[in-house]
């Protein structure tokens, strides 16, 4: 099973579901890191992704060739992550026939009603299992 991971900016919420699915899952899956710059992807890459890939092309072209892709809610929202996110790369992720894990966070002004107030590695935990259960 392909896992394509979708992170920006610092890269740290990337980071933290990538090594937290390492340490769920272990080599048994691949773990694709899909940057939208550079520091993003590497961050990703230092946390024990398989391979990775920055930009809007990278994210656009592997959308549809992983069965799930984990990120932050914003990863599916047109110019969120400071702008750093296309609306191209939104559509890509959005239009994807893989599982979406979309991790809440209120950085990109989404708020979504009924979600538990926890924290966020919290809901890294959640997302990491529903992929395990998706296995």
């Amino acid at each position: 099973m392909r896992i394509a991971v979708v992170d920006g900016q610092g890269g740290g919420i990337g980071k933290a579901i990538v090594e937290n699915l390492r340490a769920e899952l272990g080599k048994s899956v691949e773990i694709i890191a899909l940057g939208t710059n550079v520091l993003a992807t590497s961050a990703m890459l230092k946390a024990g992704a398989d391979e990775g890939a920055t930009g809007e092309n990278a994210i656009v072209f592997n959308s549809d060739k992983v069965q799930i892709i984990i990120g932050a809610i914003g990863i599916v929202a047109a110019n969120s992550m400071m702008g750093e996110l296309t609306p191209a790369m939104a559509r890509a992720i959005a239009e994807s026939p893989a599982k979406k894990m979309l991790i809440p966070t209120n950085r990109c002004n989404i708020q979504i009603t009924g979600v538990k107030n926890t924290t966020l590695p919290q809901h890294i935990d959640e997302a990491v299992s529903l992929v395990k259960d998706c296995l």
